[in-house]
């Protein structure tokens, strides 16, 4: 089968296309026929050696694919070959097959188009997981940072869909009117003073909730942006490691930081997501509430361009490769 590897850590020109060994199923694993594959930021940081796999995991970049079932371990029920499906992985999506543990494939939303299905599963389990976190609730704001990229669009609805007032941060004219579009009660410029904006738009309050891909950079004006009782969840370094942060500011807010990685939890509570994500998601992106966000496809072949437009800082929704 074909896999993309990676020659050495570095630029996206060390992404090379091999042959590889198909993988078989063992007990509890299905083996899925790859159609499509996600692009994460993590590849990215994946590929310049800043984000392995966890131990026991394929190098293989990639973390959420779409497909059909090829073959069944012992043990796993309710599937035959050929059937569509989703899969979240803790890598190896960058290829023709992945083996997955079998609580992580699931059924792709209906009426999704099947290519655009394997954009959704990351996000899906991501902002699903996150929300239920720091227990966002109707009624309360939520701050989204990045509303213009693959997990703020698809927070923005998810939100909008819980009942929350949504702000967000994005990088350009373009990208603010997409959030507009997509739900966002009020659209931020990033270049501009956005601690301000949101202290504007809630008369001083704060948000409730924010959810941030940035990390260090926006730590203490994060922070400052809270609302008494707010909660900020970390999911992305875009912006850094390490931070510095005022305790007395977040004392007197009685406010909470908490930081996940989707990646890095255990087979159960990953099978535990994406049932969450069936049940509580599917159905809100199947009756329109949820619409799917800008895509650009690459094939396989040009995995080096997907990569590189990620990058740019020019891409809006989700970037696809295609087998």
């Amino acid at each position: 089968m074909r896999i993309v590897t990676v020659t050495e850590p570095g630029g996206p020109e060390n992404l090379v296309v091999a042959d590889a060994p198909l993988p078989v199923a063992g007990p509890g694993e299905i083996v899925v026929r790859v159609l499509a594959a996600g692009v994460n930021r993590a590849d990215l940081l994946q590929r310049q050696g800043h984000y392995p796999p966890p131990p026991g995991t394929s190098e293989v970049i990639g973390l959420e694919v779409s497909g059909t079932v090829h073959e069944l371990g012992d043990g796993v029920d309710g599937w035959a070959p050929g059937d569509a499906c989703v899969a979240l992985l803790a890598g190896g999506g960058y290829a023709e097959y992945v083996l997955v543990p079998a609580g992580q494939v699931f059924a792709p939303p209906p009426g999704v188009d099947p290519v655009s299905a394997a954009g959704l599963v990351e996000v899906a389990a991501t902002v699903a997981s996150n929300f239920d976190h720091v227990h966002l609730a109707a009624g309360e704001t939520v701050l989204i940072h990045g509303g213009a990229g693959g997990i703020g669009t698809f927070a923005i609805q998810y939100a909008k869909a819980l009942g929350a007032r949504v702000l967000v941060t994005a990088g350009s004219p373009a990208k603010l009117e997409l959030c507009r579009i997509l739900g966002a009660d009020v659209a931020l410029d990033y270049h501009d003073d956005w601690v301000a904006g949101v202290a504007e738009a809630t008369d001083r309050r704060g948000a409730d909730v924010i959810l941030d891909v940035m990390g260090a950079k926006y730590l203490e004006p994060n922070v400052a942006s809270l609302a008494m009782d707010g909660r900020l969840v970390v999911i992305g370094l875009q912006g850094g490691r390490k931070g510095t942060l005022d305790l007395n500011r977040l004392l007197t807010r009685r406010a909470t930081v908490t930081a996940t990685s989707l990646r890095f939890r255990p087979a159960d509570q990953k099978a535990a997501i994406c049932a969450a994500v069936v049940e509580r998601v599917w159905p809100l992106v199947a009756d329109g509430r949820i619409r799917l966000a800008p895509e650009t496809r690459f094939p396989l072949e040009q995995v080096a361009d997907a990569h590189r437009h990620l990058e740019s800082g020019d891409n809006t929704g989700k970037v696809i490769l295609t087998l």
